[in-house]
C-alpha cells in the first residue's frame, strides 16, 4: 500500500521551493502524490501559478480558494480562517496519510493547524530558518505543529532541535529551489530573450544585450504601511541607474496592495524606459534569466538562496530577510535610493561569481520523497528537554 502523501501549495515561489520533490513523490514507488493548490497560486493577478503547474505535467487533486481582497492584515488573517475551513473539507476527502507543508507564508499556518487538528502526520519543510517579520512566528509556529522536519541547512536543523524536536525527526535534506538552480546552471545556454517573449508583459522594449537587472520586492509584513514608500525608493534608484530592468510582480502579503499602487503610480508619473513588468513565469525559466542577469535587486528569498548557488550577485533591501543565513553573493542596504544606486553600480561591475552550498548540493526532492517514504511518522509528540 502506498503512502499517500497530500502536498498543499499556496503560492507562487512555494511551487518552486517544492517542485523536485513533487516530481520525486511522484515517482516514487512506495508514495501517492496528492497535490492541492491554493490561495494566491490560483490567482491571475498573481501570476496564476496553477497554470503552471498543470502545464508542467502534475495532476491538481483539489483547489482551494481562500484569498479575500485587500492585502491588509486583517484580510491575510481572515484568508488564513478561510483557508483552515475549507483545508479541512479537503483532507477529509483525500484522506492523506501525510500532510507537506512548505515554508512560512501566512497561509501556511492553515495547512499546519487543518492537519494537526485532523490527527494527520505533518511534514514541513525549511523550516528551522531565522528572517524576522511575520514569516518567523508562522515558521517556528508550524514546526511545533509537525512531526517530521525536513530542513534546507545544518544551522536550520540546530534551531530545530534547540526548540524542543526530536533529533530523529529532523532530516537535512537542502531546498528543492536548488535543485532547479542545479539545472539551470547545468543547461545550454538560453537565450533570455526568447523565454520573456513567451510572456509578455507590460513595459519597455528593452536591449538585454549588455547586461540586464532583475527586480523582486514584496512588501514587509511587519512594516506594511511603508509598502508604498519602500517601493517608491527602489523605483527612483532603478530609474536613475537607467540599466534594462526586469520587474517581477509582488506577492500577496500585507502591504502588497500598496506596492502595486507604488508601481502604478510611478509608472503613469515618470517615464520608465528602462523597465519592463513580468507577474510570472515558470521556475526554471525565471533561473535562467536570473543567472544570466547582472544583479538581482529587492528583499525575495530567491536572492538568498539560490542565487547564492548559482553565484549571482544580489542587492538585498531593508529587514525582510534579516538574519537568514546567506553567502557572499548578497550586499544590504536599506530602503534608501542613494544606497540602492551605489550597490547596483558596484555589483553592476563585479565579475566574480561564488557559489556558496548553504541551502544543498542540489538533490533534495529525492531526499525529501525517501524520508517521507522511509520514515514512521506518528503524531505524538513533546519536548525533549
Amino acid at each position: 500500500m502506498k503512502k499517500k502523501v497530500c502536498v498543499v501549495i499556496t503560492a507562487r515561489p512555494s511551487y518552486a521551493r517544492i517542485r523536485t520533490a513533487l516530481e520525486s513523490i511522484r515517482d516514487h514507488d512506495d508514495l501517492e502524490l496528492q497535490l492541492v493548490v491554493a490561495a494566491s497560486a490560483l490567482l491571475e493577478r498573481y501570476g496564476n501559478a496553477v497554470d503552471v503547474i498543470e502545464q508542467e505535467g502534475f495532476k491538481i487533486d483539489r483547489q482551494v480558494y481562500m484569498i479575500l481582497e485587500g492585502e491588509n492584515l486583517v484580510t491575510s488573517a481572515k484568508s488564513t480562517g478561510l483557508g483552515l475551513a475549507e483545508l479541512a473539507t479537503v483532507f477529509d476527502n483525500l484522506k492523506p496519510d501525510v500532510v507537506v507543508t512548505v515554508a512560512d507564508r501566512f497561509e501556511t499556518m492553515a495547512t499546519a493547524v487543518a492537519a494537526a487538528y485532523m490527527n494527520i502526520p505533518l511534514v514541513h519543510v525549511q523550516g528551522g530558518e531565522v528572517t524576522g517579520s511575520i514569516d518567523e512566528k508562522v515558521r517556528h509556529a508550524v514546526t511545533k505543529l509537525a512531526d517530521l522536519h525536513l530542513v534546507s541547512s545544518g544551522p536550520a536543523a540546530q534551531r530545530v532541535v534547540r526548540m524542543g524536536e526530536r533529533e530523529d525527526r529532523v532530516v537535512v535534506t537542502g531546498c528543492p529551489s536548488i535543485d532547479l538552480a542545479k539545472l539551470a546552471c547545468a543547461a545550454e545556454p538560453r537565450d533570455v530573450n526568447a523565454i520573456l517573449d513567451a510572456y509578455g508583459g507590460v513595459g519597455a522594449d528593452l536591449d538585454l544585450s549588455g547586461g540586464y537587472l532583475v527586480v523582486m520586492q514584496h512588501p514587509v509584513t511587519t512594516e506594511h504601511d511603508l509598502a508604498r514608500e519602500h517601493i517608491e525608493e527602489t523605483l527612483h534608484a532603478i530609474r536613475n541607474v537607467g540599466a534594462p530592468t526586469l520587474w517581477f510582480w509582488p506577492n500577496v502579503d500585507a502591504g502588497s496592495d500598496g506596492t502595486s499602487k507604488g508601481i502604478r503610480s510611478f509608472r503613469e508619473n515618470h517615464a520608465l524606459s528602462n523597465v519592463h513588468f513580468y507577474r510570472n513565469l515558470k521556475p526554471l525559466d525565471f533561473l535562467s534569466v536570473l543567472l544570466n542577469s547582472r544583479c538581482i535587486i529587492g528583499n525575495s528569498s530567491v536572492a538568498i538562496r539560490e542565487c547564492a548557488y548559482m553565484g549571482v550577485s544580489a542587492v538585498n533591501i531593508g529587514s525582510r530577510q534579516s538574519g537568514r543565513d546567506r553567502g557572499r553573493n548578497v550586499q544590504d542596504v536599506d530602503h534608501d535610493r542613494g544606497q540602492i544606486e551605489a550597490a547596483i553600480d558596484e555589483q553592476w561591475n563585479n565579475g566574480e561569481r561564488s557559489q556558496d552550498l548553504i541551502y544543498g548540493d542540489g538533490s533534495a526532492g529525492r531526499q525529501i520523497a525517501d524520508a517521507i517514504a522511509g520514515t514512521e511518522i506518528g503524531i505524538e509528540k513533546r519536548l525533549t528537554y
